[in-house]
Formats: structure tokens, sequence, C-alpha cells
């Protein structure tokens, strides 16, 4: 009976997380889901984004945490819209939180959505939201041995960032074998070693997020056409 349970939930979300997608790509937005754990960098990657991005480029941010805006309040020097969702005792973002977010944003002012998650490696992996593209973040002072212990952020993610790299010399952080367990656990896998405090590997975040545009059309999700060509860094 209780996995009968677990799979109601499961289709209930991916049914609603299908309706969010048809939404989202109707009106041409690119959605980015970012993964990682608490206090690996999430927020200040998003700030930094905001801040080298195209002038003209219209993003959204929808900001997943257990209690506060602080997050939110953040991102609000760099757009007006954002949506701070609370889980209360919940330790990941679902469909319908981000469902409800949209109504209270202009999804069809919008070029670029970024979901936060709940800062989590484990449990937000399992659920999908209607994104285009999931983003699994690690940083240097979590500990080398995180994308072993967490192999599913791995496989499900289209990009793995390394953040936090200006700390690397600093801490104890092997990166060959953390990349080497990456590469193991998916050989084609797209790493990108950052730090969104120094600047350092920013420029290769942002153009990977131009080459990923959707093509598609504004309305209709015909992917014969491409859409956000502006989608670049300054």
């Amino acid at each position: 009976m209780q996995v009968q349970v677990v799979q109601n939930v499961l289709k209930i979300n991916d049914e609603l997380a299908a309706l969010n997608r048809q939404r989202l790509r109707a009106a041409g937005v690119f959605t980015v889901d970012l993964l990682g754990g608490p206090g690996c960098g999430k927020t200040a990657l998003i700030e930094a984004t905001l801040k080298r991005l195209v002038p003209g480029l219209r993003v959204g941010v929808i900001v997943g945490d257990l209690a506060t805006q602080r997050d939110a309040d953040r991102m609000a020097r760099f757009t007006d819209q954002v949506v701070q969702v609370n889980t209360g005792k919940g330790c990941h973002l679902e469909a319908h939180h981000v469902m409800q977010a949209m109504t209270r944003i202009d999804i069809d002012r919008l070029d670029l959505l970024f979901i936060e998650n709940v800062g989590n490696l484990i449990c937000p992996v399992g659920f999908d939201l209607g994104q285009d593209v999931k983003v699994g973040m690690f940083c240097t002072t979590g500990g080398d041995d995180k994308a072993a212990k967490h192999p599913y952020i791995v496989c499900e993610s289209s990009l793995l960032l390394l953040n936090k790299m200006d700390l690397l010399p600093q801490v104890p952080f092997d990166r060959d074998l953390f990349l080497s367990d990456i590469y193991r656990l998916k050989p084609d896998a797209r790493v990108i070693e950052l730090s969104a405090v120094s600047g350092a590997g920013l420029d290769q975040w942002i153009d990977w997020l131009g080459e990923q545009r959707p093509r598609r059309a504004s309305a209709g999700g015909n992917d014969d056409a491409t859409a956000h060509p502006e989608l670049a860094r300054k």
C-alpha cells in the first residue's frame, strides 16, 4: 500500500510538471533547475549570473528554502520577477510549488527562469519541476567525496558545477579524485569549475547557458525556431 501511495505522489507530480513545461515552453522561457547542498553557493552564482547577462534579457527566479525570504531579497536587487517558496519541513521543491510560484511572476515577460531548489543533494533530484535542464552544484568546501556519495545528482544533471575554486588552496579537497568519481559515474559529464565570488569560470557558465537555449518558437513548442539568441554574457 505504501508503494502505491509513493507512486501516486510521483505520478501527480509528473503530471503537474508536464503542465509547467508546456506553459513555460509556450512562453519561450528556458528554465534551469539548480540543485546543490546548503552553502554550496547557488544564490551567489545566480546573483553573479544576473550581473553578467546582457542587458534586456528578462530573467526570473523561483527560490526554494525551508524558511525566510533572504535569498529572494538578494535576487530582488537584480530582477523584479522573483518568488520565494518556503517549504517548511519539506526538503525539496515539487511541481505544484513551481506552478503556484508561476502565478506570481509574469511568465510571458521572461526569457530565462532559474529555479533555485532547496539546499539538498538527495531529495530534489527525483522530482521533475517542468525545467529544461537540471544543473548540479558542488563546492570545494563541501568535500571531495560528495559526487561519489550522491551519484544520482551526477547522473541526472545536464551540467555539473564545482564552485569555490578560489578556496581550493585552503581546503583539503582532492580535485582529481572528485573528477574521477564524476567520470566513473557519467563518462560524458560536462563539468565547469568556477568561483561565484572571484568570477573565475563564470564566462564558461554563461556560454553554456547560451549553448543550451531552446530551439523552439516562442509559442507552441516548435523546435524548428531558435529562441533567446540574446542569451549571452556582457
